[in-house]
C-alpha cells in the first residue's frame, strides 16, 4: 500500500533552521526535508551536510535545496527567517525589517500553490505569526508560531532543579507574548499532578527559599543570557520546531503552548498570544482556555495590549 511522502520545507539555513532539520532527522519526524535560504549555496551546503547523518540514524530523510516555488506539495513550511536583535535591542525592535522579509517570503510561498501549514519561529515571533496569516490569507489552525512553548519549557527546566525532578514531571506554561511581557501562570504550574502553590505551602521549611518571581523572571530572560554569551540561541528552538512537526505529521494531539490566532479566547481577538493549544493533523485543532486568576488575566491583557500596539504601529508605517 502506497505511503504518502512526509514533505517540510526549512526556510532559513542558518543556526536555528539546521538546527531543527538535524532534531528532525535524529527522531524520524518525516521523510523529506527542503532547505532553502537566500544565499543558495548555504542552503546547499546544509543539505549536504546534513544528508551525511543518515547512516547513523535508524531511518533516511532525504535532505535536499530548494526554492520557495517548489513549496505547492509541501505539508509544513518552517519559517526561521527573519531579522535577529543586536545586543540591546528586543524582540520587537526588529519589527519592521521582520515585516518586509516575511511578506516577501510568504508571498512567493502562496504563489506557489501552497495549502500546508505554517510554523513560525522568526522573532518577533507573536506579530510575526500575524502577518503570516494575513499575508497568507490562511486559516488559523494553519498559522503556528513557537509562542511560548520554549519558555515554557525553560521554566520546566528551571523548576527541575529546584525540586530535584525531571523536568517532563512538570505541567505548567510562561502565556503571553515571546518576550517581556510574558508570564508564569503559576496557578496551573503543577509538579507529578500537584500543585506548585499547594507543595510550597504544605513544605515552608524545606522550600522556604524558592522564589516564585525570580523562577520567573530567570524564564523571562533564559534566551537572552544564551544571547549575550554567544550570539544566538538555536538548539532549544530547533528541537521545539521539531516538536510541534512532529505533533502536526503524526496527529499526536500534543497540548503544546504556541503562537494562536485568538478569536474570543482569554477575552482577546485578533491578536497572536502564547497559549496552550491542541495539536494535530490540520495544525491547531483547539485551542486550551485555562481559568486564570484575576491576576494572571490581568497579565495576559497586558501582555496582549503590547503586542496589538506592535502591529498596529506596523500598519501604521505602511
Amino acid at each position: 500500500m502506497a505511503r504518502k511522502t512526509r514533505k517540510v520545507t526549512i526556510v532559513g539555513s542558518g543556526l536555528v533552521g539546521a538546527a531543527c532539520a538535524y532534531s528532525m532527522i535524529n527522531q524520524s519526524i518525516c521523510d523529506e526535508i527542503m532547505m532553502v535560504d537566500r544565499t543558495y549555496d548555504r542552503a546547499v551546503a546544509q543539505a549536504l551536510d546534513l544528508s551525511h547523518c543518515m547512516d547513523f540514524t535508524s531511518t533516511r530523510t532525504k535532505v535536499y535545496a530548494g526554492d520557495l516555488e517548489d513549496c505547492r506539495d509541501v505539508d509544513v513550511v518552517v519559517l526561521t527567517a527573519g531579522a535577529n536583535p543586536k545586543p540591546g535591542q528586543s524582540r520587537l525592535d526588529v519589527l519592521e525589517a521582520a515585516e518586509q522579509i516575511t511578506s516577501g517570503i510568504v508571498n512567493r510561498i502562496m504563489g506557489s500553490g501552497f495549502d500546508g501549514i505554517f510554523v513560525v519561529a522568526a522573532n518577533p515571533v507573536d506579530v510575526v505569526t500575524h502577518i503570516v496569516r494575513e499575508v497568507s490569507g490562511l486559516p488559523r489552525n494553519k498559522v503556528i508560531g513557537t509562542g511560548t512553548s520554549l519558555d515554557s519549557a525553560r521554566l520546566k527546566t528551571l523548576l527541575s532543579d529546584v525540586f530535584s525532578i525531571d523536568p517532563r514531571s512538570v505541567q505548567g506554561y510562561a502565556l503571553g507574548e515571546h518576550g517581556d511581557s510574558q508570564f508564569v501562570a503559576w496557578s496551573h504550574v503543577t509538579i507529578g499532578g500537584k500543585p506548585i502553590l499547594q507543595i510550597l505551602e504544605q513544605h515552608k521549611e524545606r522550600f522556604q527559599g524558592v522564589d516564585l518571581k525570580e523562577i520567573a523572571r530567570k524564564t523571562k530572560d533564559a534566551g537572552w543570557e544564551i544571547f549575550t554569551r554567544k550570539g544566538n540561541t538555536q538548539f532549544g528552538i530547533g528541537n521545539a520546531l521539531a516538536y510541534i512537526v512532529r505533533s502536526i505529521l503524526n496527529d499526536e494531539h500534543k497540548i503544546i503552548a504556541i503562537s494562536a490566532i485568538l478569536e474570543g479566547e482569554y477575552g482577546q481577538t485578533g491578536v497572536c498570544a502564547g497559549v496552550p493549544a491542541i495539536i494535530g493533523e490540520g495544525g491547531i485543532q483547539e485551542v486550551v482556555e485555562l481559568n486564570l486568576n484575576a491576576e494572571e488575566q490581568h497579565k495576559f491583557n497586558e501582555s496582549c495590549s503590547i503586542i496589538k500596539n506592535a502591529i498596529q504601529g506596523l500598519a501604521g508605517r505602511k
